[in-house]
């Protein structure tokens, strides 16, 4: 069985009527437990738990500095092409928007891993816009076989593939699979995602499943935080994790936490996830799932990523570019497009220092 067959079952758990019922008694007791189950979880995710955030800060805290210590991941993404076959809403590299596309060649990705190595970062993550066409396997397979040279470890975050192709990647020395189901409510992504593969619901949510069954070191996760009910999706998310925690046991699972961003398409969120709401959906989650990577991204502002940080992060991107060919360029303008704006700007050595000051190793 499937996850999909697993989210199917879990549509019809009403949270509602769960938040209705939930005492401060019950909250109390919940955050005396070592070990976290469904019905937990859903209560840190109610609005009743709001005020016990402080504990649950404490409590994210302490788990995670117990299972990771105090080391945070740093990673860079590199952008090698914007060509993309879907009508996705929310995104600056729907097939939709008319701009000049632009696709690196192998020269061109080793001169942005070049400036990457000079900043010190010994782990990447590849990202394509979703396009077999324009960046078939075999390229992908030469790219991660020259980056492997220089690099610890080398991910992808690219369209979905089937199991042979991720075991293809795999043997290439590709350590890591991003995918992000981006909604979970079925009917919101037949709404968002308009035209193209990725209109497949079923196929996209199995996606780290296969990656699993390929021998992916690691498989990292998340929800486009903005589209639908962020308690829904912070649900239906956690239990997926938790399902391929269960079955795959041999793969680290991590999960990212993105936020709609300022985009080419103007796309704004459907639904407004607040600072508090990105807080406590992490901290609930951290205690739920003690041993799972939590990625913050350059999405987030400097002062919020250095006030989540305690409460469970293990990586962070740092001086990130989201567009094809930007660390060589250096261009921040309107004239390039990048995936999404980010928020924190800081360069490599300013991340280095902060985590340092906080009593933070940086790897």
């Amino acid at each position: 069985m499937s996850f999909y067959e697993t989210y199917k079952k879990l549509k019809n758990v009403s949270i509602q009527d769960i938040f209705s019922t939930i005492t401060s008694v019950e909250i109390k007791k919940i955050l005396q437990k070592k070990k976290l189950n469904e019905f937990d979880f859903i209560v840190l995710l109610s609005p009743a738990a709001v005020p016990y955030l402080d504990i649950m800060a404490q409590k994210a805290h302490e788990n995670t500095v117990q299972q990771f210590y105090k080391k945070i991941e740093l990673y860079a993404p590199i952008y090698i092409s914007d060509f993309c076959v879907n009508q996705c809403e929310y995104c600056s590299f729907s097939i939709t928007q008319t701009f000049k596309r632009k696709k690196l060649s192998l020269s061109e990705i080793q001169a942005e891993a070049n400036v990457l190595k000079e900043l010190g970062f010994n782990h990447l993550l590849i990202l394509t816009g979703e396009s077999k066409t324009h960046v078939p396997i075999s390229f992908l397979k030469q790219v991660i076989k020259m980056l492997k040279k220089q690099f610890d470890s080398v991910s992808i975050e690219i369209q979905p593939m089937d199991t042979t192709e991720y075991g293809d990647l795999v043997a290439s020395g590709t350590d890591g699979v991003t995918v992000y189901q981006e909604v979970y409510n079925e009917e919101t992504y037949k709404k968002v995602h308009v035209k193209g593969p990725k209109r497949n619901y079923q196929y996209r949510i199995d996606t780290p499943e296969r990656a699993c069954k390929a021998g992916m070191v690691k498989v990292n996760m998340g929800v486009l935080l903005g589209l639908a009910d962020w308690r829904k999706e912070a649900y239906y998310l956690a239990m997926h994790v938790n399902y391929l925690q269960e079955k795959y046991p041999n793969t680290q699972i991590g999960l990212s936490f993105p936020r709609i961003r300022p985009n080419l398409g103007e796309f704004e969120p459907v639904v407004n996830v607040t600072d508090q709401h990105l807080i406590q959906m992490m901290l609930a989650i951290r205690l739920f799932l003690p041993d799972c990577n939590m990625n913050l991204s350059t999405r987030e502002s400097p002062t919020l990523r250095d006030e989540i940080l305690p409460y469970g992060v293990t990586n962070m991107s740092a001086a990130s570019c989201t567009a094809v060919g930007g660390y060589v360029s250096q261009s921040q303008t309107k004239t390039v497009n990048h995936q999404f704006d980010i928020s924190d700007v800081r360069s490599v050595e300013e991340i280095v220092t902060m985590l340092k000051h906080k009593g933070y190793q940086p790897i």
